[in-house]
């Protein structure tokens, strides 16, 4: 299987990169970097920390479909929009995009492109976290929020710079739409100060940033009389190219339409 990575030059996609380049079963088709880059002329080999391809990095999105089974989108909101907008002009390849701090034009026009190509967006390529979004799912659907508070807290490493992460968003999300609720209309965030009193169906979210850690997601729902919690850790950061390389390879047996991890794992 044959593809290829856009913003190769970031610590996803150099992450991915490798994995593709190690593993037998895939292909690294090519890769985009910006145009002001430091990897401007570097080998993808050499990008990715593996021996030499070959076969250099690019600044031109046309430069690497050729051939391509599907395309991994890990480079900024700006250029997801313009990237899926071209794929969809060309008819494809299929295209995964791992990109996060999507505007609603962006996301709108993934979803535009989703009517011609089998279109995935993630915010977290992690299999586990997809099945804790399920999880979470049902708990919330069974839990009576008039009984149930809702708790996220997340730990991330201390170069990460969005609070919350784009994965809290998520649960929180599958939280409030479980319950009938629109998140932005009862997320609490940042408490601080002498009266920060729980609004009741409330959905509160803590996160810590520090050290080296790549992400710890804590979901708990709390009574009166017992506590469910469900978590999950990253122990390491090529369970987001493993999840990214998983959900491609689904992908491309897919016909046009928009598609989750959850989807991924049969979640849908």
């Amino acid at each position: 299987m044959r593809i290829s990575i856009i913003g190769v030059g970031g610590r996803l996609g150099r992450t991915i990169a490798r994995e593709i380049i190690l593993d037998e079963r895939y292909e690294l088709a090519g890769g985009v970097i910006r145009s002001d880059s430091d990897h401007v002329d570097q080998d993808l080999g050499e990008i990715a920390g593996t021996p030499w391809l070959g076969r250099p990095a690019s600044i031109r999105l046309e430069d690497v479909l050729d051939g391509a089974d599907a395309v991994i989108d890990a480079s900024t909101p700006q250029a997801s929009a313009a990237i899926a907008r071209r794929l969809a002009d060309l008819g494809g390849p299929a295209l995964v995009c791992g990109v996060t701090g999507l505007n609603q034009a962006q996301t709108d026009a993934l979803r535009a492109a989703s009517e011609i190509l089998p279109v995935l967006a993630a915010r977290n390529f992690s299999i586990g976290i997809a099945l804790v979004e399920m999880l979470v799912s049902t708990a919330a659907a069974g839990l009576p929020l008039e009984r149930w508070d809702a708790e996220i807290s997340e730990t991330h490493h201390r170069h990460k710079i969005d609070a919350p992460s784009g994965t809290a968003l998520i649960l929180g999300e599958a939280i409030a739409r479980s319950r009938g609720q629109i998140l932005d209309m009862v997320a609490e965030r940042g408490r601080s100060g002498p009266d920060q009193p729980r609004n009741p169906g409330g959905i509160g979210f803590a996160s810590v940033r520090g050290g080296a850690i790549v992400g710890e997601h804590e979901v708990r729902f709390l009574s009166d009389n017992e506590e469910i919690s469900i978590g999950h850790r990253a122990l390491d950061r090529r369970v987001f190219a493993l999840g990214a390389l998983t959900a491609a390879q689904w992908l491309v047996g897919q016909k046009a339409g928009l598609y989750s991890m959850r989807d991924v794992i049969g979640g849908n």
